[in-house]
């Protein structure tokens, strides 16, 4: 081999890496983009469009003869730019961005060691111009492949533990996962400039001067692809305990408004007991105004026993003290939105249900239910809730109407929004319809209690939420 063939597959190699390098880089962000209305065919536009911008920055970095870390720099910064149309944000882009080259360059260090004996291995025997060129290319094309071969390996593992799914960051949080991949970079990109470095007539191999550099330097770049996951593995921990913190707090919120509720409405009993116990000294007291032909005070009186009486009303008779404080709250909210309200709903005489859980998955429903119907111009606001029972099974459903862009997340299910709302002191952007993300869940979670499922589903302007339960024995 010539070695003007040598430089023109050199060239080829290097433009077919980074088309390769490319396509890895939108397999490793395809699960975390957002499918869109378009469903699956929306995210193979944003693969194609992530592997166009890195074969586009990593070209013109090579006619232009930019730095390898001015094309990482270009190219995080474009994506960030085009963040909305990937539907990623901007902190967990960045941080993708930053693990992928992060990996890239762990991958190159230990690649090289293991060239130090394949170089030898391809040029031994090499006793002309012709075979020396040879053997560097075959030795170029092998550890470029190896290389690859890692690269993929160790990007599928970031993808395991990152978990195939959209997540918020923290800044805090963005630059505590950060500080072990950049790290990373750094030392690989110090090491390469120490592999060889030439002062004059003598040049400085780092391999053949500290033969120990061979097994140190890959383990060093393991040891830092290890600390990344595991950076992530704490962090990801950490993250799904503030979700649980978060859930929990909205569960709380909900039992203690309901048992609020309770107390308001043990007191009306008690009035209706009260109000039974008074109900001879009542009727004495209009037989009396009969007898003197008193019809007016007779019929004022009775006029102020019936306000009474419906001022004692709960509003919902279900069976059930919880569900009767969730539905008549409901029906009062809804009348006052103009929401259009019914109710066939009566709890469950068996037994095999608990009040609470009931009381959780109803006033989670109905509460989004009210949400989605305030966005819905008036006079199109309805929400309609039935439970029926047969044998050992329970079927609850839930239905609204809704107006608004609503998709459903490919692997949680769940209804998700890509609107934001401003983020309190301290806690992470959450989309509009957080609550109904933490709602639906937390209801996901009570059905699987009961060894039951839920059916969410939106057709035209109604949405549709189905819980099915089985009886605990």
């Amino acid at each position: 081999m010539r070695e003007s063939d040598f430089i023109l597959l050199y060239r080829i190699t290097a433009g077919i890496e980074v088309i390769l390098y490319g396509a890895c880089m939108a397999a490793f962000l395809r699960p975390f983009l957002d499918e869109g209305a378009g469903g699956g065919r929306s995210t193979r536009r944003k693969c194609l469009f992530v592997l166009v911008d890195y074969i586009f920055i990593f070209f013109l970095g090579a006619v232009f003869s930019f730095r390898g870390w001015l094309c990482m720099l270009l190219l995080t910064a474009l994506l960030a730019v085009c963040r909305r149309f990937l539907g990623i944000g901007r902190e967990a882009l960045f941080l993708l961005g930053v693990l992928f080259f992060c990996t890239r360059h762990l991958s190159l260090m230990a690649a090289q060691s293991l060239n130090h004996f394949t170089y030898r291995l391809f040029l031994a025997g090499a006793n002309t111009p012709e075979k020396v060129f040879l053997g560097a290319a075959l030795n170029h094309i092998c550890i470029e492949a190896l290389t690859l071969l890692l690269f993929a390996l160790m990007l599928r593992g970031l993808v395991l533990v990152l978990g195939r799914r959209p997540f918020a960051l923290h800044v805090r949080e963005l630059c505590y996962l950060l500080l072990t991949p950049v790290t990373g970079i750094l030392f690989v990109r110090i090491t390469l400039q120490l592999l060889i470095v030439a002062d004059g007539d003598s040049i400085f191999q780092l391999y053949e001067q500290v033969p120990m550099a061979v097994g140190i330097v890959p383990l060093l770049a393991a040891l830092f692809y290890a600390g990344t996951l595991a950076a992530i593995a704490l962090c990801q921990k950490n993250m799904a305990l503030q979700e649980e913190r978060g859930r929990h707090f909205v569960e709380q919120q909900q039992l203690a408004g309901i048992q609020e509720r309770l107390a308001q409405v043990e007191q009306l009993y008690d009035g209706l007991r009260r109000m039974k116990h008074d109900l001879r000294g009542h009727l004495a007291n209009i037989r009396g105004l009969a007898e003197r032909n008193c019809y007016g005070d007779m019929e004022r009186y009775m006029a102020k026993m019936e306000e009474s009486i419906q001022a004692l009303e709960p509003g919902m008779y279900t069976g059930n003290a919880v569900s009767d404080v969730i539905l008549g709250d409901v029906g009062r909210a809804a009348a006052r939105l103009g929401i259009r309200f019914q109710a066939d709903f009566t709890f469950p005489a068996s037994g095999g249900f608990d009040s609470y859980d009931m009381g959780i998955i109803l006033n989670n429903l109905l509460r989004n239910a009210l949400e989605a119907c305030e966005r819905v111009e008036p006079g199109k606001r309805y929400i309609s809730l039935s439970g029926k029972k047969k044998n050992r099974f329970y079927l609850l459903e839930v239905r609204n109407s809704f107006q608004g862009d609503l998709r459903f997340h490919r692997h949680t299910g769940l209804p998700v929004s890509t609107k934001e709302a401003p983020p309190g002191p301290g806690s992470p952007r959450t989309p509009l319809m957080a609550l109904h993300g933490i709602g639906l869940s937390n209801v996901k979670r009570e059905a699987e209690k009961y060894r039951g499922s839920v059916d969410i589903r939106a057709e035209g302007n109604e949405f549709q939420v189905t819980v099915l339960l089985q009886e605990n024995a």
